[in-house]
C-alpha cells in the first residue's frame, strides 16, 4: 500500500478533475441544426459503451449537441488526428449572440451517409450513430448513448494482420487530449503483457 504521508485528499466538494491529467480521446460530435446547419462540438469524454457498436459521451443539455440529439436522435463522431489539434480547438468557439457558430461553416466536412450530419475532413475514424438512451443529472451533464449503424476508418489507421500495430501507431500517430488543456501525439507504444488465459 501506497505511504499515506504521500498523499493528498481532494476536495470532492468541487470537481477534481482539474488537480491533475488524465488521457481521454478528442473527438468532434457532429450534429443537424433545426435550421440545417452543421453542429460540430469538441467532446473528450467519449468511449465505446459496450464490447458491441455503442459509442457514448457526456455533454450538457444546455448545449445544442443534446438538444440537437434528443430532436434528430442521431449523431456523427469524428477521431481527430494530431494534425487537426487547432480545427477541434477551434470548433469550442462560443456561439453568437445570434446563437450562430460561423466557424463551423468554415470547418472542412462531409456529409455522412445513413444520418443526417456532418464529420469533419481528414479525421481517421468515422462513427454514424442513432440514439440508444440519455441518462441525465450526472450534475450539470448527461451521458449520451448511441448505437454505431455505419463506421468507417482511414486506411492507414486500419489494423491487419500483416501490418505491426506498434508500427501502426508510429506511422499514423494518435491523438490524445490531456485534460485539462494539454494535448499530445501518441507514436509510441508497447505491447501490454497480459497473463496468460486472459479473456476481455
Amino acid at each position: 500500500m501506497a505511504d499515506t504521508a504521500q498523499l493528498i485528499e481532494l476536495d470532492t466538494s468541487e470537481s477534481i478533475w482539474e488537480s491533475f491529467f488524465t488521457v481521454f480521446p478528442l473527438v468532434i460530435v457532429g450534429t443537424r441544426e433545426a435550421d440545417g446547419r452543421d453542429d460540430l462540438a469538441p467532446k473528450h469524454l467519449a468511449i465505446p459503451m459496450s464490447w458491441k457498436n455503442h459509442f457514448g459521451f457526456v455533454c450538457t443539455p444546455r448545449h445544442n449537441t443534446y438538444q440537437n440529439i434528443l430532436r434528430d436522435r442521431q449523431f456523427a463522431v469524428t477521431y481527430m488526428r494530431p494534425s487537426q489539434t487547432v480545427l477541434a480547438s477551434l470548433a469550442a468557439s462560443p456561439r453568437c449572440e445570434d446563437g450562430s457558430k460561423p466557424i463551423t461553416e468554415a470547418l472542412p466536412t462531409f456529409a455522412a451517409e445513413s444520418i443526417n450530419a456532418s464529420f469533419v475532413r481528414d479525421g481517421y475514424l468515422f462513427l454514424e450513430c442513432e440514439l440508444e438512451q440519455m441518462v441525465d443529472d450526472l450534475g450539470e451533464n448527461s451521458l449520451i448513448i448511441g448505437r454505431i449503424v455505419k463506421a468507417m476508418i482511414a486506411e492507414d489507421e486500419l489494423r491487419r494482420n500483416d501490418r505491426d500495430d506498434e508500427d501502426l501507431v508510429f506511422k499514423a500517430p494518435l491523438l490524445a487530449y490531456l485534460y485539462p488543456g494539454r494535448f499530445a501525439e501518441i507514436s509510441k507504444s508497447t505491447k501490454l503483457p497480459f497473463p496468460a488465459g486472459f479473456k476481455r
